[in-house]
């Protein structure tokens, strides 16, 4: 028996340092990762429960493909799988149970009358734990159910970013063509019109009107210029693409859901993560009031025990340990609960509420767009056939080049509003995608952190 202490205690070392994880150097990264062109960032789509597909990456790519690789490449995206990861740790270590606790003695016999050292064991488990267990892990499951529908809202979030920066800048491209286009005209006037005043032709009130014409529309195109590049560089951000990268974008094709928005509100809860985010965190918070209520049972210890003493007397017997709950009853941890479960009850309710609102909203501006359109077209085409009779009047000589130009720069400025309305319209329409949960992928796609740390 003089033996039997330091070879149990050698078991448990043996044990203990079998069971431990070891270290690995996760090193930082010693260069940021831009590609040069889109071939060179992540394309390959992987769902779950489906097989892998590759994104065409042929120019000219659509607002969808887009939003696509946006989720795949995003820098942002990268550090949120890491919540993945500690939600997961955490549901583990939620649901390990508690280890059972053991208390060794002993003592050496040095004068008396007894004939050999004494020595105790016990063995105890914490039995108030096991009573709350079932819950909390109910409580912490519904919790990385929740992170995992917050991570895919964030990745739907970013793909909308990106949907509409391609819408801005298909129609940002088509403005900039027609606004040179324009200028040009206005430039051609002008030259034609200096040579005129130099040969004493024509007075120069004219050429100074058609000088302030082509300044204004130089100014106007440099600002859409500025915001076409910005918005250039938005986009290569969140795909993960060196600032000067161009390519194709086609023409935004985003149609509206065939059904009115009243049945689609109807639907919406079991589409939107976020929606059901706040859903798993309201079961989470429940999970918890149940088990604050299971909480006032006593903390409780109980166990065994067997000893010797000095004269060799070997005795044992089970050992309990409790609380008195006189003070304390858990109240404080229950009413906390309970507050905090209300709480995400009118947060869910406000969450809901904006939704109906902002579907309704978009589904008033698309019908009001839509009617404005109809109106733009007439008054663009109506411009155009301005023209036309403009410049006949001028080949006759019954118009001068001021007017003329006067007549196209007006033209233009219809077309750049028929394209702002039309932008408007693609802009409302991939919106209401997002509110609707409409078109997006229903899993999450974007690689795991690990991935992009490699």
């Amino acid at each position: 028996m003089r033996n039997f202490f330091p070879a149990l205690g050698a078991l448990l070392g043996l044990l203990t340092v079998a069971g431990c994880a070891s270290y690995h150097a996760l090193p930082l990264p010693e260069h940021a990762r831009l590609s040069d062109s889109l071939s060179g960032i992540r394309h390959v789509v992987r769902e779950k429960g489906s097989d892998a597909r590759q994104i065409d990456l042929k120019p000219p790519l659509d607002v969808n493909r887009i939003g696509l690789l946006a989720i795949l490449n995003a820098p942002e995206l990268g550090g949120e799988h890491a919540r993945m990861d500690l939600a997961r740790a955490s549901l583990m270590q939620s649901a390990l149970l508690p280890n059972p606790s053991i208390s060794l003695g002993y003592a050496a016999l040095v004068g008396g009358p007894g004939t050999t050292g004494a020595f105790t064991a016990s063995l105890t488990e914490d039995i108030a734990s096991l009573v709350t267990y079932r819950r909390r892990v109910a409580s912490v499951r519904a919790q990385t159910e929740k992170v995992n529908a917050d991570l895919l809202w964030r990745e739907w979030q970013v793909a909308q970013k990106a949907r509409l920066l391609a819408v801005d800048l298909y129609w940002g491209a088509q403005a900039i063509a027609s606004a040179q286009a324009g200028m040009r005209g206005t430039a051609d006037a002008a030259e034609a019109v200096r040579g005129a005043v130099d040969r004493n032709d024509a007075d120069l009130t004219l050429l100074s009107s058609l000088r302030d014409m082509q300044a204004q529309a130089a100014q106007s195109l440099e600002t859409m210029r500025e915001t076409q590049l910005a918005n250039w560089q938005k986009l290569d951000g969140l795909l993960g693409l060196q600032p000067d990268v161009r390519f194709a974008i086609a023409r935004p094709d985003v149609s509206m859901p065939a059904r009115g928005p009243e049945t689609r509100i109807s639907a919406v809860q079991r589409r939107r993560p976020d929606l059901i985010g706040l859903r798993l965190g309201y079961r989470s918070s429940d999970e918890r009031v149940r088990a604050a209520i299971l909480g006032q049972f006593p903390a409780l210890v109980l166990g065994g025990s067997w000893g010797s003493d000095t004269s060799a007397v070997r005795s044992a017997g089970p050992t309990a340990t409790f609380d008195l709950p006189i003070f304390n009853r858990n109240q404080g941890q229950i009413a906390q609960a309970r507050a905090t479960r209300l709480l995400l009850h009118e947060q869910y309710r406000q969450q809901l509420d904006q939704t109906a609102a902002a579907i309704r909203g978009l589904y008033a501006q698309s019908r009001s767009i839509d009617a404005a359109l109809v109106a733009a077209r007439h008054a663009a085409d109506a411009a155009q056939a301005l023209v036309a009779t403009a410049r006949a009047a001028y080949a006759r000589r019954d118009l001068d080049r001021l007017a003329l130009s006067r007549f196209a720069s007006a033209a233009t400025q219809r077309e750049l509003d028929l394209f702002r309305l039309e932008r408007a319209r693609d802009e409302v329409r991939v919106a209401l995608a997002l509110e609707l949960g409409w078109g997006l992928p229903a899993t999450r796609i974007a690689p795991r952190h690990m991935e992009n740390a490699s």
